[in-house]
């Protein structure tokens, strides 16, 4: 079966055989990403009465339940109610879990070495990833044309996958020039390889996720300006076989009733098969 979409003026070919999952595989029962000190997400075998869910055990099926934080756990997609006390429920978010997306590449930047800011205090070993080093990868232009950008963050090496961050491994984030450019484009999803988009230690004021989202700094409150259609995904993983460009994106996403979910993005390379003869 062969699928098609239009994009631009142009159209392209879905290659549904090449699917790239950029979320990080959780393993309850090995290394994982951590952040902000949260507990390791754990699995625990189901036993009551005569039943034990093991069939190593002499169980007749395999059944665990689970315990995670999926802010912190690993590759996660979230809402804007993780900010606001109305509830916006990442099980009822996508209209559609299918768009266009950009993946770009961008090296952070020391604090101490860009003109480019943050709020509210910025350490001169703060890694910054700026509105300058996106520009250089994408247009304002091309920006507006996408329904989702993700962005990943070099060096890129598989330690991302297994990674504590803490206050002795500090992860990049944007700074208010690239986050306010961000915003004012149409982007409905941001995707992103660290673990938050703010800051760690920021004072818990999130001011990055009150300028995508457009909620005004310092409330809980949603406006009518409220872009409540946005999502942010953060500590994927994107292998280097898969090269900067134009993909569609699945972002894939349990009906969960919260903030916050742990999703699986998925990314399909596109062929131009547009016919120029016909300009």
């Amino acid at each position: 079966m062969s699928t098609f979409v239009e994009f631009d003026g142009r159209t392209y070919q879905l290659e549904l055989s090449q699917a790239s999952s950029i979320a990080i595989p959780l393993t309850f029962d090995k290394n994982q990403p951590n952040h902000f000190g949260a507990n390791r997400a754990e699995k625990e075998i189901l036993q009551g009465s005569d039943f034990v869910g093991d069939t190593r055990q002499g169980g007749s099926c395999n059944v665990s339940s689970i315990k995670m934080v999926p802010h912190c756990n690993g590759t996660h997609t979230e809402t804007v109610h993780h900010i606001t006390d109305e509830p916006v429920l990442i099980g009822d978010s996508l209209s559609s879990s299918l768009t266009s997306c950009y993946l770009l590449s961008v090296t952070p930047q020391r604090a101490s070495e860009t003109d480019e800011h943050y709020h509210p205090n910025l350490e001169d070993s703060d890694l910054l990833i700026t509105r300058q080093a996106l520009e250089q990868e994408l247009s304002s232009q091309d920006l507006d044309l996408m329904g989702a950008i993700a962005v990943r963050t070099l060096p890129n090496t598989e330690g991302k996958c297994r990674r504590e961050y803490g206050e002795s491994q500090q992860p990049p984030f944007f700074s208010t020039e690239a986050i306010e450019w961000l915003s004012h484009s149409n982007i409905h999803h941001l995707l992103v390889d660290f673990p938050s988009i703010d800051k760690m230690f920021d004072q818990g004021q999130l001011h990055n996720h009150h300028t995508f989202w457009n909620v005004p700094q310092g409330t809980h409150q949603l406006t009518d300006t409220t872009l409540l259609h946005r999502t942010i995904t953060e500590m994927i993983f994107v292998d280097d076989d898969i090269t900067d460009g134009l993909y569609w994106l699945n972002l894939q996403l349990p009906h969960f009733q919260l903030d916050a979910a742990p999703s699986r993005p998925v990314l399909y390379p596109l062929t131009d098969i547009t016919d120029d003869s016909d300009d």
